[in-house]
C-alpha cells in the first residue's frame, strides 16, 4: 500500500487514471459564438500547470463550450497538458470530467526502485494516455496540440507537437524528484512548469491569433506540508508565480479559477475544483466576449 504522500505523487502528473471510456451526455453549446474558421481568427487555449488544481481546467472548458467558444489550437503545461490532450483528441469537457471523477491511482504505480532520480518512471502515465487516444500521434488529433516540457540539460522550453502523445504528456508532467526525467529523442525532459507554466507564447507559435489562458495556480501560502511531495510542490509555486504573471500578460484574456482554498496536493477535492473552474469560466464570459469577439470579427 502506498503512503498518503506517495499516493498524491502518483496523481501529480495530472488527473490519474480511470476507465477511459468516452461517454455521451454533454450538453450542446447554448450559443453560436465560435471563433475560428476560414473567415475568422484562430483561437488558442493555453492551459497552465497546477497539479491537483488542474481539475479546474475542466470546469473552464465546460463554461466556454456552453457559450459556444471552441478553440482551434490547444497547448498545455503539466496538468494542463493532460487535460489539453484529451480535449484536442475530441473528448468533451463532460467526458473528461467523468474520467476525472473516477480517478484511481493503481494503474500509475510504476515505482522505479533502481533509479535514484525519481520515485516513479512515468511509463504508466504514457501508456494510459496512449490507450485513451487509441495510440494516435499528436499530429492526428482533432485539434493542433502541443505539450510543453523543459530540457533538463539546457533549461530551454521544448514544444512537443508531433509524435507520441503519451510520451509528450509524460514529459510535460515529469516533476523533478517525483518522476524520472523523460527521454525524448535522446534528450532528458522534465516538467514544463519550470520554464513556461502558462504557455501563451507557444499557443501563438502553433498558429493562434487570439489566446485565452487559464491560470489555475495561486500565490503560495504560509503553510507547508510535512512530506517531500508537499515541499516540492510548494517550491514549484514559489518559483512559478512571477513567471506565470509575466506569461499571462501576453494573453488576450486570462481566466483564473479561485483555487486559493485548495492545496495543490488536494486530489480529493477534484469535484469542487471542477466547479471552481466552471464558476470562473462563467464569470469570465463577458470579458471573453469583449476582448475576443471584436478582434475575431475585425
Amino acid at each position: 500500500m502506498h503512503t498518503p504522500v506517495n499516493r498524491r505523487a502518483l496523481l501529480a502528473a495530472g488527473l490519474g487514471s480511470a476507465s477511459l471510456r468516452a461517454t455521451a451526455g454533454a450538453p450542446a453549446p447554448t450559443t453560436a459564438r465560435r471563433v475560428g474558421g476560414p473567415n475568422g481568427a484562430r483561437l488558442g487555449l493555453a492551459l497552465g500547470g497546477g497539479s491537483a488544481r488542474g481539475f479546474s481546467h475542466i470546469g473552464v472548458l465546460k463554461a466556454l463550450e456552453e457559450a459556444g467558444y471552441r478553440p482551434d489550437v490547444v497547448v498545455g503545461t503539466s496538468a494542463g497538458a493532460l487535460v489539453g490532450v484529451m480535449y484536442a483528441a475530441g473528448f468533451t469537457p463532460w467526458q473528461i470530467e467523468e474520467v476525472a471523477l473516477k480517478v484511481r491511482d493503481i494503474e500509475l504505480a510504476d515505482t522505479n526502485p533502481a533509479s535514484k532520480r525519481g520515485m516513479y518512471s512515468g511509463e504508466a502515465l504514457q501508456k494510459l494516455v496512449n490507450g485513451f487516444l487509441k495510440y494516435q500521434p499528436i499530429e492526428r488529433l482533432k485539434l493542433p496540440y502541443a505539450a510543453i516540457a523543459t530540457n533538463l540539460a539546457s533549461g530551454e522550453p521544448v514544444v512537443l507537437r508531433t509524435g507520441d502523445a503519451g510520451l509528450a504528456v509524460r514529459a510535460s508532467c515529469a516533476i523533478p524528484g517525483v518522476f524520472v526525467p523523460t527521454l525524448v529523442d535522446g534528450v532528458e525532459l522534465v516538467d514544463g512548469g519550470l520554464v513556461s507554466p502558462l504557455p501563451v507564447k507557444q499557443a501563438r507559435l502553433l498558429g493562434a491569433d487570439l489566446v485565452i489562458a487559464v491560470d489555475v495556480g495561486t500565490p503560495p501560502k504560509n503553510t507547508v506540508g510535512s512530506g517531500l511531495y508537499e515541499i516540492i510542490l510548494q517550491s514549484f509555486e514559489i518559483m512559478g508565480r512571477a513567471l506565470t504573471q509575466l506569461e499571462a500578460q501576453q494573453a488576450d484574456c486570462v481566466i483564473r479559477p479561485d483555487t486559493s482554498r485548495f492545496s495543490s496536493t488536494d486530489f480529493a477535492a477534484r469535484k469542487d475544483l471542477v466547479q471552481a473552474g466552471y464558476e470562473a469560466g462563467r464569470k469570465a464570459l463577458p470579458d471573453v466576449a469583449r476582448k475576443i469577439l471584436p478582434r475575431a470579427k475585425g
